[in-house]
């Protein structure tokens, strides 16, 4: 949801309990052969599963503000079914044609960690990104075998992914496997990284995509807090400036579980992403937010569906595989 300020050499010297067994099925919300229902009911094309691998990291759903826990258990079942019937459903889903996907289940840090990292906030969400951090080491280890990768999150999954990319790929022989991370839902500098690229065309491999979603009225106080003067592309034409039309637009996952196409206009603004009112019925529900975070995925659910598809082929056809 947020810049972090988590800018620094990630080594936690907190005693923190026992580290998670991803080598326990039960420990991965998603893995290939193990596809929830709300998943593999949004794929009709799995030509890409054989080349490409998918590694999604879900956002904040431990919202509650009566809960006092910093971290949530990963046996919580609460949780672990608002991942698979939620954040899976709704987000992970748009990027299940473009590999096999992988989706561990971590012990992610309250929402008000952000607002409160002096006091707590930053020790819980590095907790959270050391079960992402080993999650990923153990797929990479057991899981990958050299095949290309595309990151995928929003809000704290993305905050997670910024660092995977910073201790995984910038710089480091892993890049060349980087097919793209999409990270939208932070605030991300626009040089982010010493060798991984915000990207600026749809068919460009390599580097990174992000955006953050307003109401074309804006919720200026977010906006200049967060995300004013940070990177981001249009999620529609996948270019850093400029506008798309409604016809452009291709379509958004509603929670009844239909797509609408053709929805609403967007325009890319310094550091951020406007839309104009949904069409139909839609508008009257997402125009009652007070600002569009929550539906930085499934806004654009199609509109990636088909760009994460398009860029997996591009880097295939790029390496010769």
């Amino acid at each position: 949801m947020f810049t972090l300020l988590l800018v620094l050499n990630i080594s936690t010297s907190h005693c923190f309990s026992q580290a998670i067994d991803y080598s326990q099925y039960q420990n991965w919300a998603v893995l290939p052969g193990a596809y929830p229902n709300g998943l593999q009911s949004k794929v009709s094309d799995s030509s890409l599963w054989k080349d490409v691998d998918v590694f999604y990291v879900y956002p904040t759903l431990m919202l509650d503000k009566k809960d006092k826990r910093w971290n949530v258990e990963l046996s919580d079942q609460d949780q672990q079914q608002k991942v698979l019937e939620s954040a899976v459903k709704y987000q992970a889903s748009a990027w299940a044609e473009a590999g096999k996907m992988y989706v561990p289940f971590y012990r992610q840090a309250h929402i008000r960690s952000y607002y409160q990292l002096e006091e707590g906030g930053r020790e819980a969400l590095l907790f959270a990104y050391e079960d992402v951090k080993n999650a990923f080491q153990y797929y990479l280890e057991h899981y990958n075998h050299g095949r290309p990768i595309i990151l995928a999150g929003h809000s704290q999954g993305s905050t997670h992914l910024r660092m995977i990319l910073r201790d995984f790929f910038d710089n480091k022989p892993l890049q060349k496997q980087l097919v793209a991370a999409y990270i939208p839902g932070i605030g991300m500098e626009k040089t982010e990284f010493s060798t991984i690229p915000l990207m600026n065309n749809p068919k460009q491999t390599g580097g990174f995509v992000t955006w953050n979603t307003f109401k074309k009225n804006i919720d200026e106080d977010t906006y200049i807090r967060w995300y004013k003067g940070k990177a981001v592309v249009n999620p529609v034409t996948w270019c850093t400036q400029g506008s798309a039309s409604k016809e452009q637009h291709q379509g958004f996952l509603y929670s009844n579980d239909q797509t609408f196409c053709h929805c609403f206009e967007t325009h890319v603004i310094d550091g951020a992403l406007w839309i104009s009112r949904p069409c139909s019925y839609l508008g009257l529900v997402s125009w009652t937010m007070k600002n569009l975070h929550v539906g930085d995925v499934n806004l654009f659910w199609k509109d990636i569906n088909e760009n994460a598809k398009l860029r997996a082929r591009t880097y295939l056809s790029e390496k010769g595989s």
